[in-house]
């Protein structure tokens, strides 16, 4: 590294968050980018060490560890810190298809497996990682790869989320012709409706889109495979078919009051206020609305914070979320070391705008939902607070019942895999993940992605795209022979 004390004389710096008062006032992103002299600085915290935990990319008792795409960050932090930013652009590309995307979503368990961040904190590689391919696009280096040979095969790929588009950039640079099927009205699956505007703007997933598309990409959108197309036109039209379809089918809750008026799934309220506000920035009134509404988050993580972040924008009168396990810890605990991905206490950007707004985090630790009433509409939860046994189980305190008002309840619990009729199609059996294998029972027919792996990050569905664009490269040529 050119800065070997740099670890020592620098300390780590975050990128620079509006206001969270002030950034409840539109839909942009909330954060903005470091300058390039706080840049050159936070590369120079990378400290060379011996072994560089950060791109090992492996899962250690269902954490990641690393970055999964194995982005050789050491490389690209000295680059930064040398001002030689074509070169470190260059050098992130060669394992990131997509660094725009991971730059400002991921949760960045490089950080969490940082050589520094034994004793400090970590090297700020997810700011490094954005402000790289932001200067790329910036500067006009990113420009269109036309493949210069094809080799006349064909590929379907179903579903368009990260990856299926980190499939189709590997399969169409190797030159065969590559077709993205989506049954939403825009391309990006997950990307597109799945994560909100403020953490990142649909601008930068459509100016990706329409790269691959200059560089030979078909896209075919408004377009349900298994509907609006069969599985077998499909396979007599390509030589292969990759299933990315994702984990779509949500995970519900059935208690009592269910059916209630008001009650929605978290994925519905997101993708209604995202496509409302890009069709029309809701001109059109076809989205749920949380404005003036006393609104409940059932489930503690991610896309429940972005619930709670999206009815904050809507001018909600209140909003709590609910989580069923503890608070996390403000240190790392014992059975959570480092280089896992560190399980500590933080305040996501949802819940700093909450409490700026509100005066308290939303959130409510060890909580049980009983039921929900109401009279055709829902008007209220009920329910217990729960401890830990000592076998890990969980239990009810008898005497802890609530009863919340509300007007609103999104529930995010998760996903409980991929919806299973198109697999059935196909003929696939959706089989249990192995390491290498993303080959189906049919053959011709692959998967990746959520839909193999099940709900995960979006660097594990980049890797999952690129390393199943191998696998049928290698089926299609040695199909040629």
């Amino acid at each position: 590294m050119g800065k070997a004390t740099g670890f020592i004389e620098y300390v780590r710096e975050e990128e620079r968050k509006r206001k969270p008062l002030s950034r409840l006032d539109d839909w942009k992103e909330y954060t903005s980018p470091f300058s390039d002299d706080t840049l050159a600085r936070q590369g120079a915290r990378c400290m060379d060490c011996g072994t560089p935990f950060c791109h090992m990319g492996m899962e250690w008792n269902g954490l990641t560890s690393g970055c999964p795409i194995h982005n050789v960050i050491p490389e690209w932090n000295d680059l930064v810190y040398r001002g030689r930013w074509k070169e470190a652009l260059d050098r992130l590309l060669k394992t990131n298809n997509f660094p725009e995307f991971t730059g400002r979503v991921c949760p960045a368990p490089c950080e969490g497996s940082c050589t520094v961040a034994l004793s400090d904190q970590a090297v700020a590689i997810k700011g490094i990682e954005r402000a790289i391919i932001d200067k790329g696009f910036a500067e006009g280096w990113i420009q269109p790869r036309i493949p210069k040979k094809r080799t006349g095969k064909k590929v379907a790929i179903v579903g368009s989320g990260p990856a299926g588009l980190a499939c189709a950039d590997q399969l169409n640079q190797a030159g065969h012709s590559v077709t993205v099927y989506e049954r939403a009205d825009r391309i990006g699956g997950l990307l597109m409706y799945g994560i909100p505007n403020m953490k990142l703007e649909k601008e930068i997933v459509e100016r990706r889109v329409r790269l691959l598309a200059e560089e030979g990409v078909t896209f075919v959108t408004n377009t349900e495979v298994g509907n609006h197309i069969t599985a077998e036109a499909l396979r007599a039209q390509y030589d292969a078919v990759v299933l990315c379809t994702g984990a779509q089918k949500q995970r519900d809750l059935a208690i009592e009051g269910r059916e209630l008026d008001g009650v929605h799934l978290a994925m519905d309220y997101l993708t209604s206020v995202t496509k409302s506000l890009l069709d029309s920035h809701f001109m059109d009134e076809n989205f749920i609305d949380a404005k003036d509404k006393h609104v409940i988050v059932i489930g503690g993580g991610d896309t429940g914070a972005d619930c709670v972040a999206t009815a904050l924008r809507q001018q909600c009168k209140s909003v709590v979320q609910f989580g069923k396990h503890p608070a996390l810890p403000k240190n790392r605990t014992e059975n959570n070391p480092w280089p896992q991905f560190p399980l500590i206490f933080t305040l996501d950007y949802a819940y700093e705008e909450a409490k700026a707004k509100f005066g308290e985090d939303p959130r409510q630790y060890c909580i049980q939902t009983k039921k929900m009433v109401g009279d055709g509409k829902v008007k209220a939860l009920h329910t217990i607070q729960m401890e830990k046994t000592e076998n890990g189980t969980f239990r009810e305190i008898p005497g802890t019942e609530k009863v919340w008002p509300c007007d609103l309840v999104f529930i995010a619990i998760g996903f409980e895999g991929p919806e299973q009729s198109l697999f059935a199609q196909f003929g696939v059996v959706n089989q249990p993940m192995t390491t290498t294998k993303y080959a189906t029972n049919v053959e011709g027919v692959f998967v990746a992605g959520d839909a193999r792996r099940g709900q995960s990050l979006v660097v594990w569905a980049i890797r999952e795209g690129r390393e199943a664009a191998q696998e049928v490269h290698h089926f299609l040529m040695n199909a040629v022979k």
